[in-house]
């Protein structure tokens, strides 16, 4: 996609149209992590034109009485799983409660078992959350990386969180991508000279994340964040 597509999808997600406003009616108290690694500005605008009452919190009790929690993240899996410890209990009580849990680039592949990342970096093993068995594995040799632009959604199978983005454009930016173990965890993949997962889910269905950036990807990423808001006030 061109600079121009690009641009024209931003300006959407910066405008509040008809549909926004209908969707705000349908209001949802979500808790968005702060553990330090995260667009939280950004998120938290996306999450408001979708309709949520937003709260940014780095108190791990928070997310107790939330609607749906989202994970952002970007930088490194190690740093993040060790900015990320006080949570990691609360998380997991989040899953097995069934609230939607909904990590984002750095934040999805939190979700998984481990990361090769960590061990390249020479930071030894990196446990993940393991809500999603599963690991992430860096890019071929040969590819360019980060991965960074916008890239097509292919829908695997059906999940709420991706109603109507079929064929539609994300943005992504990342070196690393999910492999997990089941592939029915695999909900939507993109391809960049490998097919890689670009949603994935656990089998509850309430565990699931995005390796894009909805709130960089304007209709398509408001789509996504009106259909995670829907899932929080079910």
């Amino acid at each position: 996609m061109g600079t121009e597509g690009a641009m024209e999808r931003v300006g959407v997600a910066a405008s509040m149209s008809e549909a926004e406003t209908e969707t705000r009616a349908v209001a949802a108290d979500v808790v968005v992590v702060d553990y330090g690694l995260g667009n939280l500005r950004s998120i938290t605008r996306g999450l408001e034109r979708a309709g949520a009452d937003v709260t940014v919190s780095d108190d791990p009790g928070a997310v107790d009485d939330a609607d749906g929690v989202v994970l952002p993240g970007v930088g490194a899996f190690g740093e993040g799983m060790d900015n990320a410890g006080p949570f990691r209990d609360a998380l997991v009580d989040v899953a097995e409660s069934e609230t939607p849990l909904f990590g984002i680039c750095l934040g999805m592949q939190m979700l998984l078992t481990e990361s090769e990342e960590a061990e390249r970096a020479g930071q030894g093993e990196a446990r993940g959350l393991d809500l999603i068995p599963g690991r992430n594995v860096r890019f071929p040799a040969g590819q360019t990386v980060p991965h960074m632009g916008w890239n097509e959604l292919d829908v695997q199978r059906a999940h709420p969180l991706v109603e109507g983005v079929e064929g539609e454009y994300a943005y992504f930016v990342h070196s690393y991508y999910a492999d997990p173990d089941a592939a029915s965890a695999v909900v939507a993949s993109t391809d960049y000279g490998v097919t890689f997962p670009a949603v994935v889910a656990d089998d509850s269905g309430t565990v699931f994340g995005t390796q894009f950036h909805p709130e960089k990807s304007g209709e398509t990423g408001l789509t996504i964040l009106r259909n995670f808001v829907a899932l929080c006030s079910d």
